[in-house]
């Protein structure tokens, strides 16, 4: 059976819910597509240790501001799942939960989305999937032949799971630090860390609060014509939270370079020597989940769909959002997703009206 309705938002986390808050002010009759049985987005899925940047009032989506977390600073995932849970109640948005959407196509003058629930025809969609879903492990040599445990960062969820065992950790970013700062202050895993250049942290004041500042001062600037301040990637790649600087402190977190390959029982080292590894966490990033818009054939270099802002310049009728600068700036987070997403539901009020 095929349903009708104005947008069809593909993606029910924290992207999509700020697309939803923005779509019912603008009047649109819209439907929220979640691959999840539950509400929270990716953040149900992250590790038990994981904490937030920001302070919670640093950390909202539009109209509500998240409440602070009784004892932490910075909440941890569980009270940004319990938000987006509450926000999504709140106004009150069609989200249907459990429904996969495999692909959307060009159907004249609307789109098809084509769900594992049904078929969906629409007069736009905003495509808001992110990147967890498609965790990237990078083309090592040996990765084939090494006998021991292999997981991505989507995998990984406590200390208690590694101990006794020999853990590499590999990647320079915040993923690869916090991860390798958890199992470190654990005490019973004997982690290596190792990086492809060296460790580059912000300095320890610097928080999300600091970082959507940056941010928002690049964008201005560009929107100005003025150079390039470089924003947060000017600062640093690594965001010294609290346990990754007590870890470092203590000696705990220091990166070796990469390695020249994997052997069947660890790893071999650039200057030759091996080392015997349990399990290996690629913490090596993430693509955006879009082969859901494969059928439209609007992919340019490195897999990204070319954008003015959020709108896919081969097809106006579709909008990108939450998957980092290149569809708003610091869109791929809590407070900085709000502003792409109304520009995207005003961008479609002018097309649809």
């Amino acid at each position: 059976m095929t349903q009708h309705t104005q947008v069809v938002v593909v993606g029910g986390g924290q992207a999509g819910l700020a697309a939803g808050y923005h779509l019912r002010r603008q009047g649109l009759d819209f439907i929220v597509l979640d691959a999840d049985p539950a509400p929270g987005g990716s953040w149900q899925h992250m590790w038990d240790s994981l904490h937030l940047f920001s302070p919670a009032e640093h950390s909202s989506l539009p109209g509500r501001l998240m409440p602070a977390q009784a004892g932490e600073t910075y909440p941890d995932a569980g009270h940004v799942v319990d938000y987006l849970t509450d926000y999504e109640k709140r106004y009150d948005l069609p989200v249907q939960h459990g429904t996969r959407v495999d692909a959307v196509r060009s159907a004249g003058d609307h789109l098809l989305v084509e769900a594992d629930t049904g078929t969906w025809r629409a007069r736009a969609v905003i495509s808001a999937t992110d990147t967890w879903s498609r965790p990237f492990p990078p083309a090592t040599p040996g990765r084939s032949t090494f006998t021991g445990r292999q997981l991505h960062t989507v995998n990984y969820r406590s200390p208690a799971d590694f101990a006794g065992q020999r853990v590499l950790v590999v990647g320079g970013g915040n993923s690869g630090a916090q991860i390798a700062a958890d199992l470190a202050l654990h005490g019973r895993v004997d982690v290596t860390w190792a990086t492809q250049r060296p460790p580059h942290f912000l300095a320890d004041d610097i928080d999300g609060r600091a970082l959507f500042d940056v941010a928002t001062a690049r964008r201005r600037a560009l929107e100005a014509g003025r150079s390039d301040t470089g924003g947060v990637a000017s600062l640093g790649d690594i965001v010294a939270v609290p346990p990754v600087r007590t870890a470092r402190d203590a000696g705990l977190l220091t990166a070796k370079p990469m390695f020249s390959q994997l052997t069947a029982d660890g790893v071999r080292w650039a200057d030759g020597s091996e080392a015997d590894v349990d399990t290996v966490i690629w913490c090596t990033g993430f693509r955006p989940a879009l082969s859901h818009l494969a059928p439209l054939n609007l992919r340019g270099p490195r897999g990204r769909i070319p954008t003015d802002g959020t709108q896919a310049l081969g097809e106006p009728r579709l909008h990108l959002l939450g998957y980092g600068d290149w569809t708003g700036p610091a869109s791929a987070t809590l407070i900085g997703v709000g502003r792409p997403a109304r520009d995207a539901a005003r961008a479609l009020t002018a097309l649809l009206r």
